[in-house]
C-alpha cells in the first residue's frame, strides 16, 4: 500500500519544470563540460544558480514523489551526476522510485537497504563515482538520492551536489509538514463532523432517556396507587392513545380502557388462544397480530395474561412499545401479586378445610374461617366430587372451583387422593353442579355425594363420611353417574359397612322421632303400636289383640301416627323405612327415647 502511494507520487509532472534551466538542446545543463580560467568561474556561477532556482522550484513544490522527480531529472544542474535511483520513506519503509535505472536495481537496492539510513559508497558497473546519499529532515530520513558519475566530482562539484541534496531534504520536510498538516487539518474536520453527530445523538438518547424516565415514573406511580389492572391500562390509553386491555391467559377480558370496546366481548376459542401465546411467546418483544400490538404478562416464565393495544391503524412507534413495555412490567407485578395472594388464601383454605375434616376445635375453626372471608355459623353440606376421568390433582381441585362458583356455590375446598371436598353454604341444587362439572371436563362420567346439613364445624367430619357414603352408593347404583344426597338414601343409610350406633340413632330419629318425642311428652304408646303393627304383618286383628285394644282404638292410633310423622303408610318405601326403624328401636336401642 506504501509502494502504491509512492509511485503514484513518481507518476504526477510538475507544471514548473518549464522554468528550469536548460541547454540549447533543451537538456537540464550538465557541468560535463568542465573549463578553466576565467570562463570555469562562470560555469560554475551559472551552476549555482541552476541549483538556486532548482530549489526554489522544489519548496514550492507541494508533492514529495514529484520532489524527488524534479531532483533526479535536474541532477546534473549540480555537475557530472547521473541519477541513478531515488527512495522515499513511506510508513517506515524505502519504496523505490519507478523511474529508477533498472539495469542495476537489485544491486543498488540492497546496498542502500544496508546502509540503513547513512550515506555509504555505491558501486555501479560503468560508473567511476557512485554514493547513496540521505535525505534527511530533522525527525525522519525521508528517502535516499543514489547518484553516479562517469569521472571523480572536483571540490566545488561534491558542495553542490551536497547543496541540492540539502535543499531535496528541506523541501520533502516541508511537503511532508504541509501534507501532515492537511492530513491533521482533514481529521479535525472529521472529528468535528464526528462530534457533531455524537452531539446529536447524544441530545436524541437525551430526550429518549427522559421519556423512559417519565414512562417509568408514571408506571411506578401505578403501581404504587394499588389501582391494579384498570390503573394500567388507563396509563397505558393516556401515553399511547390507543384502546388498551388486559385479558387473562385464556383470552377473556379483564380491563379494557378506551373507545371501540367490543360488546359482548368474543368468547375465546381455547386452540387458536393458545396458538396465538406460542406464536408471541417465540418472538422477544411485542407481537402484531391483525390490528392488536400484544405482549405477553410472564414473571419467572409462567404465563399469567396478555396486554395489547388496538391499533388499527398502524401508528404505533418505538415510543408506543417501550410504553407497552413498562407497562407489561408494572402489570406482571401486579398479576404475580394477586397470584401469591390467592396461592396463599387458597392453601390458607385447604388448611382449613383438612382440619374441619378431621376435626378441629370450633372457636379456632371460627376464626380461622373469617380470616379467609368464609362464615362457618352458617349451615353447611359436606360435597365430594369424584371423575372416572380425572386424577384429583390441583388442576381438577380447580376446576370444580371454578364450576361451583359458576353455579352460585360459595365453598371452602380441599382435594384427596381420588375426589374433591367442598364445604358448601346451604344446601346445593340436585343437579346444577354436576352439569357445569360436565361442560367444564366434557365428560358426564363423574359422582356426587352430598351430606346431610351441619350446623356445627363439630359435625363435619361426620358429614363428611356421609357424603362419602353417599357417593359410594351412588357409584355402586345402576345409575352411577349423577348427585346423590346423604338424606335421601333412606335404608340404605345403614346397610353399608362401617356404620355405627351414632349413625342407627341418627336414622331412627328421622323416621320415628316425631313419635318418639310425642309419646315422651303424652306418655303415649305410638312407636310401640307401630312396631307391633309391622310384627303382626300388617294385620288389624292381630295387631289388637297383641296390645289388647279394641279395634277402633287401633284405627285411631294408626292415624295418629300418619298425622304426627307425616309418612304415610300406604307407601311401600315409608313402610320399609319405617319397619327397620322400629325393629332398630326396640332391639338396638332397646325401645327407649
Amino acid at each position: 500500500m506504501a509502494g502504491s502511494w509512492a509511485h503514484n507520487l513518481y507518476r504526477r509532472r510538475s507544471d514548473r519544470e518549464g522554468s528550469l534551466p536548460r541547454d540549447g538542446a533543451g537538456r537540464p545543463p550538465t557541468a560535463a563540460r568542465r573549463e578553466t580560467g576565467p570562463s570555469a568561474t562562470t560555469t560554475a556561477d551559472h551552476a549555482l544558480h541552476d541549483v538556486t532556482v532548482l530549489s526554489r522550484t522544489l519548496f514550492d513544490t507541494p508533492d514529495e514523489g514529484e520532489i524527488l522527480r524534479l531532483a533526479m531529472d535536474h541532477i546534473a544542474a549540480a555537475g557530472p551526476y547521473s541519477a541513478e535511483a531515488a527512495y522515499l520513506t513511506v510508513d517506515g519503509c524505502l519504496v523505490p522510485s519507478r523511474t529508477n535505472v533498472q539495469r542495476h536495481a537489485l544491486a543498488v537496492d540492497h546496498r542502500v537497504r544496508e546502509l540503513a539510513g547513512h550515506d555509504g559508497p555505491v558501486t555501479v558497473p560503468g560508473q567511476l563515482w557512485g554514493r547513496a546519499l540521505g535525505l534527511r529532515g530533522l525527525e525522519r530520513l525521508h528517502g535516499y538520492l543514489v547518484v553516479t558519475s562517469h569521472s571523480q566530482p572536483t571540490e566545488a562539484e561534491r558542495s553542490l551536489l551536497a547543496t541540492l541534496v540539502r535543499n531535496t531534504a528541506a523541501a520533502l520536510s516541508v511537503a511532508f509538514a504541509r501534507r501532515r498538516q492537511g492530513e491533521e487539518a482533514l481529521e479535525l474536520h472529521r472529528l468535528r463532523q464526528e462530534r457533531t453527530v455524537l452531539q446529536r445523538q447524544l441530545i436524541s438518547v437525551m430526550a429518549e432517556l427522559g421519556y423512559q424516565r417519565a414512562v417509568h415514573a408514571l408506571m411506578a406511580d401505578v403501581a404504587a396507587s394499588g389501582g391494579g389492572e384498570e390503573a394500567i391500562t388507563r396509563a397505558l390509553h393516556r401515553l399511547t392513545g390507543l384502546p388498551a386491555l388486559v385479558e387473562d391467559r385464556f383470552g377473556r377480558l379483564r380491563s379494557w380502557t378506551g373507545p371501540s370496546r367490543p360488546d359482548p366481548y368474543p368468547e375465546p376459542d381455547p386452540r387458536r388462544q393458545d396458538e396465538m401465546l406460542q406464536a408471541v411467546a417465540r418472538e422477544a418483544g411485542p407481537v402484531r397480530i391483525k390490528d392488536r400490538l400484544i405482549t405477553l404478562v410472564r414473571p419467572h416464565g409462567e404465563i399469567l395474561g396478555v396486554l395489547a393495544l388496538v391499533d388499527a391503524r398502524n401508528e404505533a412507534d418505538e415510543h408506543t412499545v417501550l410504553a407497552l413495555a413498562h407497562a407489561a412490567t408494572s402489570l406482571a407485578l401486579e398479576l404475580a401479586h394477586l397470584r401469591n395472594l390467592a396461592e396463599v388464601e387458597l392453601r390458607l383454605r385447604r388448611e382449613l378445610v383438612d382440619d374441619l375434616l378431621a376435626g378441629t376445635d370450633e372457636a379456632s375453626a371460627y376464626a380461622r374461617s373469617e380470616a379467609v372471608g368464609h362464615d362457618l355459623h352458617r349451615s353447611h353440606y359436606v360435597v365430594v366430587v369424584q371423575w372416572s376421568n380425572r386424577t384429583a390433582d390441583d388442576s381438577f381441585a380447580q376446576t370444580v372451583g371454578r364450576a361451583a362458583s359458576a353455579v352460585g356455590m360459595r365453598s371452602l375446598l380441599t382435594r384427596r387422593s381420588d375426589h374433591v371436598v367442598l364445604v358448601v353454604y346451604d344446601r346445593p341444587h340436585a343437579r346444577a353442579l354436576y352439569e357445569a362439572l360436565a361442560r367444564e371436563t366434557g365428560t358426564r362420567s363423574g359422582t356426587i355425594g352430598v351430606s346431610a346439613p351441619c350446623d356445627s364445624p363439630d359435625d363435619i367430619p361426620h358429614r363428611y363420611q356421609e357424603a362419602q357414603r353417599a357417593l359410594e352408593v351412588r357409584r355402586h347404583s345402576r345409575e352411577r353417574y349423577g348427585t346423590t344426597f346423604f338424606d335421601e338414601l333412606g335404608l340404605y343409610r345403614i346397610l353399608g359397612p362401617g356404620n355405627d350406633y351414632r349413625e342407627l340413632e341418627t336414622f331412627v330419629h328421622e323416621w320415628l322421632g316425631k313419635l318418639i318425642d310425642y309419646d315422651a311428652q303424652h306418655h303415649t304408646a305410638l312407636v310401640e303400636t307401630l312396631s307391633r303393627y309391622f310384627d303382626c304383618g300388617g294385620n288389624y286383628d292381630e295387631t289388637a289383640e297383641s296390645l289388647a285394644v279394641h279395634r277402633s282404638t287401633l284405627r285411631y292410633r294408626l292415624q295418629r301416627i300418619r298425622d304426627i310423622s307425616g309418612n304415610d303408610l300406604a307407601n311401600v318405601e315409608n313402610r320399609l323405612n319405617l319397619q327397620v326403624a322400629t325393629r332398630v328401636w326396640r332391639i338396638v336401642l332397646g325401645g327407649h327415647g
